[in-house]
């Protein structure tokens, strides 16, 4: 069934690809670390801050850049690009910089908090 020229079964398709994407654990926002079970048995790992912060913002950079490359093949006329490929690939950008924000906005509160400690 076509509705305003778009197949309704291709958006319940996507719903679905939407919802399976959702529900599988590597889709989590890239720099969130999550622990694995081999992690749970060491008592206690080293986890370099600056290299797990600069990796976190690598994969948002990264991610900004695939929406952004993404976004030019669609106004060029790339056949093979879909809108709906590029309008979810501007919001996992999106997400990822809007969470990247909260947590700098976090860190930068916790400074403060910190440095009005009296002592």
């Amino acid at each position: 069934m076509k509705t305003g020229g778009i197949d309704s079964g291709q958006i319940q398709a996507m719903i679905a690809q939407l919802k399976a994407a959702a529900q599988r654990p590597e889709a989590m926002a890239p720099g969130v670390l999550r622990p694995d079970a081999a992690n749970a048995a060491q008592p206690s790992t080293k986890v370099d801050f600056s290299a797990a912060l600069k990796g976190a913002l690598d994969g948002v950079a990264e991610s900004q850049n695939k929406a952004e490359a993404l976004g030019k093949r669609f106004q060029m006329g790339d056949e093979s690009v879909n809108l709906s490929d590029v309008m979810i690939q501007m919001q996992k950008a999106s997400i990822n910089f809007q969470a990247t924000v909260q947590v700098r906005n976090k860190l930068v509160q916790a400074y403060h908090d910190i440095m009005n400690m009296q002592v």
